[in-house]
């Protein structure tokens, strides 16, 4: 009960309410990000006539330029400043959100990865500083509270991304269904793909600029300096030191399994939420923006959701509601398994509401009490994004088979999930007993 009575934006007599305002846009702007690429892996393997493994490579693209970033990133932020890294972060963004359009101009897929490669390397830098960043703006005591309000706006990022992804996207690419598209000849296929990646290239050069108009208002904005006091870059001793602690080491693991647990749902639920009204008679492209209406919903359950979890944790353990949360997940992706109809896809979209608390929750139990090390030990969290990047190719190669076990495919990948969300579970576990042993 002691945190309800610690101010969230203010230390010392400093408040910190505009410049947590506008940190909390850029969780928004990568939220964004984010969840407009989800459905372009599903996107990418119709207008190149690939797999769905091969179309999966977008986010190995995307959450392997967290990975390569992230401590490169600590290392920026700790010679300068949380502020220069969140400069850098959007600087980085905005030019990989504009390389979509020589991407275009190729015409080739490829050149599609290395932008989406340099953006998350901008959102890496943006991450591994707005986070900690979000830490340091009032008491040690109300941080986890705090980092899970700015977390809030993430989502909101999220739903817009799907939003334009489902209605400025995929319902104005071409509606031709996967298996006509195999039988174009090259020349046919050639201006198919062209129209396709004109639809699909618009919204990621308009973010770009808004972007850019972002990079302005920070550049020029007071931000506060009260965590940039130690520029000193002890990199070895200090990665040795964090790692040292259970508590950090294993909140790593943690973030690396939610984080491809999280990815997967949202990706898959596509080609999940597809072959369920593919079978009803729908035909590809409806069933495509029919589902994406359900990762709408779902993205709305997780905003409400983080909400409603930042309010229990003024009374409850962090540990202990993620573990509450954790096997609340794993229980519904049973269902997404069991269930071939439509009720496994309203597991699926439960699962959501469980997850809304997990990144920033696993965040601040990880980053406690660590002071100036917070730099270095949030590259570490960021770089456990790579989950993103690994998990969701092994799910999608598990769909391409079509059947496994007289099953679907897709409803037997989410196997992959269920892991996650145990290993989850399991560092709730600890950390609550954890706190409690503390408290005896």
């Amino acid at each position: 009960m002691k945190n309800t009575k610690q101010p969230l934006l203010s230390k010392d007599g400093v408040n910190y309410l505009i410049p947590f305002i506008l940190i909390t846009f850029c969780f928004a702007l990568w939220g964004f990000a984010n969840d407009i690429t989800n459905p372009m892996v599903k996107a990418f393997s119709k207008i190149f006539r690939m797999s769905v493994t091969d179309g999966a490579l977008v986010q190995v693209a995307f959450y392997g330029g967290y990975f390569a970033m992230a401590f490169p990133a600590a290392i920026f932020i700790r010679k300068y400043s949380y502020k220069a890294g969140i400069l850098l972060g959007l600087g980085l963004y905005a030019i990989g959100a504009f390389l979509f359009f020589p991407a275009k101009m190729t015409g080739e897929y490829y050149p599609f990865l290395l932008a989406y490669f340099i953006l998350t390397c901008g959102l890496s830098f943006l991450e591994t500083s707005a986070n900690p960043y979000i830490l340091s703006m009032g008491t040690e005591e109300t941080a986890t509270r705090r980092l899970n309000m700015a977390q809030s706006f993430n989502p909101m990022g999220s739903l817009l991304g799907m939003y334009v992804a489902m209605n400025f996207i995929q319902a104005k690419l071409d509606p031709m269904e996967t298996a006509d598209r195999a039988n174009l000849s090259d020349a046919e296929f050639a201006v198919l793909k062209e129209s396709d990646l004109s639809v699909l290239i618009t919204p990621y050069l308009i973010i770009g600029l808004i972007i850019l108009g972002m990079f302005l208002l920070i550049r020029f904005a007071k931000m506060p300096k009260n965590a940039d006091q130690s520029h000193s870059i002890n990199f070895g001793p200090t990665l040795k030191r964090i790692f040292s602690l259970a508590r950090y080491r294993e909140g790593v693991v943690a973030q690396f399994f939610y984080v491809g647990a999280q990815i997967m749902c949202w990706t898959f639920i596509i080609q999940y939420g597809t072959r369920i009204f593919m079978e009803q008679g729908m035909g590809e492209k409806a069933a495509e923006v029919l589902s994406q209406r359900y990762n709408i919903i779902a993205m709305i359950i997780f905003c409400v959701s983080r909400f409603i979890c930042t309010f229990l944790l003024r009374y409850l353990n962090p540990g202990k509601l993620l573990l509450i949360l954790s096997i609340a997940a794993g229980v519904l992706t049973i269902g997404v398994i069991g269930f071939q109809d439509i009720y496994g896809l309203y597991c699926l979209v439960g699962v959501s509401a469980c997850m809304s608390l997990m990144f920033p929750t696993i965040y601040g139990i990880a980053l406690e009490g660590l002071g100036e090390d917070a730099k270095f030990g949030a590259a570490g969290l960021i770089m456990a994004i790579l989950g993103g990047s690994i998990l969701p190719p092994l799910q999608a190669s598990i769909i391409d088979t079509q059947t496994v076990w007289g099953m679907p495919a897709v409803n037997v990948s989410f196997i992959l999930p269920f892991i996650c969300f145990v290993v989850v579970a399991i560092y709730g576990y600890r950390s609550f007993i954890g706190y409690k042993q503390s408290k005896n």
